[in-house]
């Protein structure tokens, strides 16, 4: 027996209320059948498994539209049917949640990690990963030295000039890569782009051979930082890279690097690990 459902849940009253926005504003850039997609999927935020005829009270969606939709979502594997017909979300659906899941208690349990980490060596320390042709920092802990770059948690600083987004790029699948490069070429002029072609080409060598990427003085004049990558062994991918990073005028790049890279190899291994 299937219980009634009377009240939409809180995420589908916002998709709704966007739907709608949309349509009155006349967004040609708003795809409403993937939209429509979605509002399924996000049927499921509160119910493990729904029948057709509660889809269609919960999304307001035409009963042709739903059976065309789930059909689609089920060869895709975001939805599947269970022994009674009803639908439930499928592997797919499941595997993207894990992938969030684990990503943010990753950054959650790395944040006492980079906190002891930046007081025992007096560096900055961040955890970022890539955006949209961007590295998007997701834990910053900050040096007792005085350092001029004040980020916190949602900056974005470049991928090629910066020893944290050379590092992510290095430490990428192929296909990652490629969406790099694509996003860089779609945000830069052709001389810009160019040069950070050439940068990440060149980062990517240094790290297969040296364990690392550097940055000194490319980013911020007066700042050192070296970066690595942070496996994530719940996902099987490179989900974020980290980075130290000092007042250039206290270090030399090879002494620096020396230093410190065993240690923030190590301490990518414990965050990626879960350890």
């Amino acid at each position: 027996m299937t219980k009634p459902l009377s009240t939409a849940t809180p995420l589908l009253e916002r998709m709704h209320a966007t739907m709608s926005q949309n349509k009155e504003e006349n967004d040609r850039q708003f795809v409403t059948a993937l939209g429509r997609g979605l509002v399924i999927l996000a049927a499921f935020e509160h119910d493990e498994q729904l029948t057709h005829q509660q889809l269609c009270q919960m999304t307001d969606l035409p009963k042709a539209t739903i059976t065309r939709l789930i059909h689609t979502l089920t060869m895709l594997g975001f939805l599947r049917t269970n022994e009674y017909g009803q639908y439930q979300l499928g592997s797919s659906a499941v595997r993207l949640s894990a992938t969030a899941w684990s990503r943010h208690d990753m950054v959650a349990a790395a944040e006492p990690l980079l906190r002891q980490f930046a007081s025992e060596n007096e560096v900055s320390v961040n955890l970022a990963t890539e955006v949209e042709g961007e590295m998007r920092y997701h834990a910053c802990c900050r040096s007792p030295a005085r350092l001029s770059v004040n980020l916190q948690v949602g900056s974005a600083v470049p991928i090629a000039r910066t020893a944290i987004g050379r590092a992510f790029y290095a430490a990428s699948s192929q296909a990652r890569q490629a969406i790099i490069i694509n996003n860089l070429q779609e945000n830069l002029s052709v001389e810009e782009f160019n040069h950070a072609q050439d940068a990440l080409a060149s980062s990517a060598e240094h790290y297969e051979k040296y364990g690392y990427t550097v940055s000194d003085g490319e980013f911020s004049t007066d700042i050192l930082a070296v970066a690595v990558g942070v496996y994530d062994v719940a996902t099987g991918q490179y989900a974020y890279s980290l980075n130290a990073s000092v007042p250039s005028a206290n270090w030399e790049a090879d002494e620096y690097a020396a230093m410190i890279v065993p240690k923030l190899q190590a301490l990518a291994e414990q965050i990626g690990g879960g350890i």
